[in-house]
């Protein structure tokens, strides 16, 4: 693999592997991983804390009007991808509880909040070397980005697998529940007025439904290897 470092956007569903097979990539490549989808849930989890969200209820002006309140960074981890730090607060593990889940499409849907966070993102992308993933990092964030991958699977499958994350995690939960969230949230995603979940023109689809973890990652690396290879050949004509 060359030296050569190119900007990777992958986009996809929940609980697809996007973010599994960003961090693997980052490692390989020796590139910045960024969780775009943490910061999403690190304002949902901000929201919460300051009653902004009630059992069915998000309070979209007063999020807004608080939004200068939410600071947001990444804290490099050995081995690991970095943890989401609110206000400088780790909140890593917070952020994946049901409750932030079931609402951070919700909260995603805000044009000031997705105009605050692609803001910030694209500041963190313009050195390059950096992989992203999210739901609109190849259409919004990165659009010229150098490598575009839309991560997909059948949704049993990601059932499980969230299922099993969950509770590894100490999370009381059903597959059922699990699953029905899972579909919401790809409606709502799906749907949304500001940035929907799309598939870009150029970007490149990976169901790794039938795939094993080594498999995708494989996959994924042939692909950057190309891109190199290519803007090689275009840099000496």
């Amino acid at each position: 693999m060359t030296n050569k470092k190119i900007t990777i956007a992958i986009d996809g569903f929940s609980s697809c592997g996007k973010s599994t097979l960003a961090k693997e990539l980052a490692n390989e490549l020796n590139y910045i991983f960024i969780d775009s989808g943490a910061m999403y849930r690190g304002v949902t989890l901000f929201a919460l804390r300051n009653n902004l969200i009630s059992n069915t209820d998000v309070d979209r002006e007063g999020i807004i009007d608080k939004l200068a309140d939410v600071n947001l960074e990444f804290k490099a981890n050995k081995n690991d991808a970095p943890s989401l730090l609110l206000n400088g607060e780790n909140v890593a593990d917070e952020i994946r509880t049901p409750i932030v889940s079931s609402f951070v499409s919700k909260i995603a849907e805000i044009k000031e909040v997705r105009t605050k966070l692609v803001g910030e993102q694209q500041k963190m992308g313009n050195k390059g070397g950096i992989i992203m993933d999210g739901r609109d990092i190849g259409t919004v964030v990165f659009p010229s980005a150098d490598l575009k991958l839309f991560i997909t699977a059948d949704v049993d499958i990601r059932t499980e697998r969230r299922f099993k994350e969950l509770i590894a995690r100490g999370f009381e939960t059903t597959r059922d529940a699990v699953r029905e969230n899972l579909i919401k949230r790809d409606h709502i995603d799906s749907n949304r007025e500001e940035s929907p979940l799309t598939k870009a023109e150029t970007a490149i689809e990976i169901d790794n439904t039938q795939l094993s973890r080594e498999e995708q990652l494989q996959k994924a690396l042939d692909l950057v290897e190309e891109i190199i290879i290519q803007q090689r050949k275009i840099f000496m004509i």
